[in-house]
Parts: C-alpha cells; sequence; structure tokens
C-alpha cells in the first residue's frame, strides 16, 4: 500500500531531519509514529501528502511514484487530520466533512448522505448537519475532523497527534472509537503520536525514532517483550515492559466469568440482599438478554432510597468497559489510572461475558511493575 525508499530531509546547513528510511505498510495497517521531540515523526508523515518535499528517496502508494503525481491531486486522495481540528467556523458541520467531496466535484445530494452516514458512525445523528463547529464539544469537533478525513473515501489516512488536545477521558473514549472504525472500513492509518500508552492502544506496529532514523519497528507486544536498545527500554518505560508474563495476554484469560448481576426491575432491597450474599458492595445491572445496562452500589442506594424504589430508577449508565480480546495490559493501565475496582468484559452486542477486578490483577501488577525489584533483592 505504501512504501518508503532510502528517504531522506536535509534543510539549509546540512540539518538532517530526516535520514534514510526504508518502510513498508501493508493495506489496512495501523502504524504509530513515535519518538521524541524532534526525531523526524512529523517530518517523515509530512512527507508522504508532500506538504514537505523528500529531500532524496522514493515514496510510492500503490505502486505510484507520489513525486510524479501533482501534489494538489495527491492530497484530496489522502485523508488528512491534525491536533488543531481546523474546522471551518462559518461552515455547517455538514459542509465541513463534504470539503474533499465538494472540491472532487460529487453532486449535492451524494455529499449530504455520505456526510450523514458518517456521523452516524460516531453515535452522531443527522441533527449536527446544520450546526455549526462552536456548537459542539471539543471531543465532537475533533469527531467530525475525523470524519471529514474518511469523506472522500480514501484508502489512506494521515494524522498528526490528532487526540493531543483533549482531556484524558475525551481522548480514551475517541482512540477506542478510532480503532474500531478503523477495523470496520480498513482504512491504512499513518498516525504520529508523543503517548507511548497512545501508540500500544491503537498501532498494529510502532515505529520509534530517534534522531531522524527508525531504532525498531514491530508490534506493540514485540517492543514491548525485546526493545532493540536501552534508548527503546527508557523510551517505552520500565513499567510497560510485559517481559515477566507473556503467558497471560488477554482479559478473558483473567475475568471472572460469573460476575453478580441483578436486572432493573428488582427493588433496591432485593439489590442490597444480592450484595449482602455474595459480599460485594456493587452489582451490575443487566436485561434479560443479558446486555449491560449500568451498575448499582450501596452509595447510590443510600442515597437515593427515600425516593427511588426500582434498580433501574437509580442505575448509572457512565460504565467503563472493554470488550473480549482486549489485551490485559490495556485494562491493567485503565484500572491503575483511573483508581477503579472492576471493569466488566462484553461481547460487540454489549452482551456481559465477564469481569477484571483490581484485585485479580495483582499478580500481574506485582509480576510486570515491581517484578525486577523482587529479583534484586531475592538475587
Amino acid at each position: 500500500m505504501l512504501r518508503l525508499e532510502n528517504v531522506s530531509k536535509i534543510y539549509k546547513g546540512g540539518k538532517k531531519a530526516v535520514n534514510s528510511i526504508d518502510l513498508n505498510i501493508e493495506k489496512g495497517e495501523f502504524i504509530c509514529f513515535i519518538g521524541p521531540s524532534g526525531c523526524g515523526k512529523t517530518t517523515t508523515m509530512k512527507m508522504i501528502n508532500r506538504l514537505i518535499e523528500p529531500s532524496s528517496g522514493k515514496i510510492f502508494i500503490d505502486g505510484e511514484n507520489i513525486m510524479e503525481q501533482d501534489p494538489v491531486e495527491l492530497r484530496r486522495k489522502i485523508g488528512y487530520v491534525i491536533q488543531q481540528i481546523g474546522l471551518f467556523p462559518h461552515m455547517t458541520i455538514q459542509q465541513n466533512i463534504s470539503l474533499v467531496p465538494k472540491l472532487l466535484k460529487w453532486p449535492e445530494q451524494k455529499r449530504k448522505e455520505r456526510a450523514r452516514e458518517l456521523l452516524k458512525l460516531v453515535d452522531m445523528g443527522p441533527e449536527y448537519l446544520d450546526r455549526y463547529p462552536h456548537e459542539l464539544s471539543g471531543g465532537q469537533q475533533q469527531r467530525i475532523g475525523v470524519l471529514r478525513a474518511l469523506a472522500a473515501e480514501p484508502p489512506l489516512i494521515l494524522m498528526d497527534e490528532p487526540f493531543g488536545a483533549l482531556d484524558p477521558i475525551t481522548r480514551d473514549s475517541l482512540q477506542e472509537e478510532f480503532k474500531k472504525l478503523q477495523r470496520t472500513l480498513n482504512k491504512t492509518i499513518v498516525f504520529v503520536t508523543h503517548d507511548m500508552d497512545e501508540a500500544i492502544k491503537l498501532a498494529d506496529r510502532i515505529v520509534i525514532l530517534k534522531a531522524g532514523e527508525i531504532v525498531q519497528a514491530g508490534t506493540p507486544d514485540d517492543i514491548l517483550r525485546n526493545p532493540a536498545n536501552e534508548f527503546v527500554e527508557e523510551f517505552i518505560g520500565k513499567e510497560r515492559l510485559l517481559q515477566s508474563r507473556p503467558d497471560i495476554e488477554r482479559v478473558e484469560q483473567m475475568m471472572n466469568k460469573k460476575p453478580v448481576t441483578v436486572t432493573a426491575d428488582k427493588t433496591l432491597s432485593q439489590a442490597i440482599q444480592v450484595m449482602r450474599e455474595h459480599r460485594v458492595d456493587s452489582l451490575l445491572v443487566v436485561d434479560d438478554l443479558n446486555v449491560l445496562q449500568g451498575y448499582v452500589d450501596v452509595e447510590i442506594i443510600d442515597q437515593n432510597r427515600k425516593k427511588a424504589s426500582l434498580v433501574g430508577d437509580v442505575l448509572r449508565s457512565d460504565l467503563y468497559t472493554v470488550e473480549q480480546g482486549t489485551l490485559l495490559r490495556d485494562t491493567v493501565r485503565k484500572i491503575l489510572k483511573r483508581g477503579m475496582k472492576y471493569v466488566p468484559v462484553v461481547d460487540e452486542q454489549r452482551h456481559l461475558v465477564g469481569i477484571v477486578t483490581r484485585a485479580s490483577l495483582v499478580d500481574i501488577v506485582y509480576d510486570s511493575i515491581w517484578g525486577e525489584e523482587d529479583q534484586l533483592v531475592t538475587g
């Protein structure tokens, strides 16, 4: 899909921003460029759509040398998302999304249908079509920036720290949303980030750069288990290395398959009884088909017992979940970062299939974070 052959960028005075990069990217692959400031990651990405012209080397997209193409036409065939989003304030959301299709002379009706269809992908309804950017939250604006890059159905999308300016919770949810979107649409993504957690979470392959050169390229697990050198090890951070427990990878290997649940039609007294029987202070709320609805806990019931009688009246739906197949390292980090007691595990239709608790992760956390210290003590 995308091939860089011996690509370099040298600025006046002989400063090499990028030095002889060779890289093959497959169709549908999600690649993250990461490295310290000034390592050449953004320069490399911008050479792919010729916002920066390479000094030497060749770049091929679908076998065609980009230097033999008109740069404007080339950019219209490549999606591009930046941190600043760059929505036009005087244009409606539909007009912003449809910008490239309009330049490509798509009929108006087709543009409108495409915008509506894309909004649906990120759970935004047609009522947003005629709104303006200032009427949207930061997270919603960033979604529109991503949709605009997808609008003309480009096979390749370049993203330059697109979620960097968002608050951590919005950023988390957008990362997950975008990864699902990429799997569904099978787009090839080149994504620049300075955040190793983001790269680990999103990438099929991570490309680590230093001083304009590739130091290591591989899957997140390859890099976490086998860092190429001391620079990579320090850049990743010792707490992320998974060398001690290569046998456990996915949440289903650690989850409890029988979480304690209650249905929304039960009374608060019945919910308390279930908690007492199972010696827990929180219950997951499911419907008759075992689809996760939310949760209740002792505190919620205590605050509401005088004004409500049913679980459905007081349940909270703002519950962080992970899907089956999620890498355990992502879940461990979430539980530690957010101070959660547990994370429910669901399937694609949101059926509850298990729960990963903080307590069940104790061994993993000890092994991956303090294992090395223990070895030093016992050695």
